[in-house]
């Protein structure tokens, strides 16, 4: 099963089922400051145990940076 995350394929022999689940695994010490869009829709936080995950999606984490 394959997502593609950030522009880059990356195969699961188990697909994350959940959102949340996901980002559980992509970024786990990290829950401030992060947006998400899953095939180009933005997903608030509060939706992510909800938000079901498909083989073939794309997800796009954005995580907040300091500095200017």
């Amino acid at each position: 099963m394959e997502l593609t995350i950030n522009h880059t394929t990356k195969t699961f022999e188990v697909l994350p089922d959940t959102l949340e689940a996901l980002m559980a695994i992509e970024i786990p010490d990290k829950r401030k400051g992060i947006a998400v869009a899953l095939n180009n829709r933005i997903i608030p936080m509060s939706a992510w145990a909800e938000t079901f995950l498909k083989d073939k999606d794309s997800v796009l984490i954005i995580t907040a940076t300091q500095g200017g």
